[in-house]
């Protein structure tokens, strides 16, 4: 079996390792890929692997490299579980591995948890497959593509509906050419009466691609942050760029209602030690949000949510996404690599196939 191994410390070095299968335990299941995404979140992933502990879903048994979570479809090909039959594929939350031997557990809506004790206390809903059917492999790129990403960009927006906005006039999002970042910025562009502006941040270079995608009341480079009008505001981070932060929050004061971070693209640029003027950037944690609409809403009704949501967007991703597919776990190493390094366009989603 073949797995990408990260270097915990420097998330650009990695190295392509062969390991012996293990043998299954009683009552698990192995699942060998079929096909993964590598986006900008693999590297927010990455970067953030001790923080929010990506690192701890699966363990490498060597100090200080790591296995980079993914989402992709796999196949059931080996059981030992009465719960989880050869020949089901599943899309989750994988390692960059070629297979994933997991304690299937029935999860109440027709999938799967992963029972796994070093999983118990990890969030929810990274432990769970779901069943999907064969048939085009299209199908299964999209999904591992923009279900993770427009997910997490649908959630954000329902969370500043949850809290109004925060007041604010305009609503700006960082690295808004990321998938996350471009989902984010049509979810809000949506609704038919809205009392605030979606403002856009990205580089010189993806100005164009920013614009072309019809979400933006308006569209600024970093270099025009200090052009940014000074009403109420919110900003949502997706880079983790904190001298961009640090700007936006200078430029803007006391307008700036809530700063959100989501993302870490511009890992190599965090430097969390630079302090911010007014309010403390929060971390925006996407499963607490489900968590809460959840109880609120009860089992199920959020999902439903998200999945029509990333859905009715990938209906017309033709015209913002080409989908670039890779063959084999040793691709892998070159796409990672040009995503964390910030280099990859932002029109490509990488597929890994196995």
């Amino acid at each position: 079996m073949q797995r990408l191994l990260t270097d915990h410390k420097t998330i650009t070095k990695t190295r392509l390792e062969d390991i012996p299968s293990a043998p299954l335990g009683e009552g698990q299941a192995r699942l060998k890929l079929d096909s993964f995404a590598l986006t900008s979140n693999n590297v927010t992933y990455a970067a953030s692997g001790f923080a929010i502990g990506y690192w701890n879903f699966f363990p490498t048994g060597i100090e200080g490299q790591g296995l980079v979570p993914v989402w992709g479809t796999a196949e059931v090909v080996e059981s030992d579980s009465a719960e989880l039959v050869v020949g089901t594929r599943l899309y989750g939350f994988y390692p960059l591995a070629e297979e994933l031997v997991i304690r299937p557990q029935p999860d109440g809506h027709g999938g799967f948890v992963d029972a796994a004790s070093h999983r118990a206390e990890l969030p929810a809903v990274y432990n769970r497959y779901t069943p999907v059917r064969s048939g085009n492999p299209a199908d299964d790129h999209m999904r591992a593509l923009l279900q993770p990403l427009l997910a997490t960009s649908y959630l954000l927006f329902d969370w500043l509906m949850d809290n109004a906005c925060f007041g604010a006039e305009q609503i700006i999002i960082g690295s808004a050419s990321s998938k996350t970042g471009l989902g984010l910025c049509k979810y809000l562009a949506e609704p038919a009466e809205r009392t605030y502006k979606v403002i856009g941040l990205t580089s010189e270079g993806n100005r164009s691609f920013v614009e072309g995608l019809g979400a933006c009341d308006q569209v600024l480079t970093y270099d025009e942050i200090a052009q940014l009008p000074t009403v109420a505001s919110v900003y949502v981070d997706m880079s983790g760029n904190a001298q961009v932060k640090a700007l936006v929050h200078s430029t803007l004061g006391a307008h700036l209602k809530h700063s959100s971070a989501v993302g870490i693209s511009h890992w190599d640029q965090s430097q969390p030690k630079i302090k911010v003027e007014g309010v403390k950037p929060q971390f925006f944690f996407a499963p607490a949000q489900i968590a809460k609409r959840r109880e609120e809403w009860g089992p199920g009704m959020m999902e439903k949510q998200i999945t029509a949501a990333w859905k009715r967007l990938a209906e017309d991703a033709s015209s913002w996404l080409d989908v670039k597919v890779h063959t084999g776990i040793g691709s892998a190493a070159g796409v990672y690599g040009a995503l964390a390094e910030g280099t990859a366009n932002p029109r490509d989603g990488h597929i890994i196939t196995l």
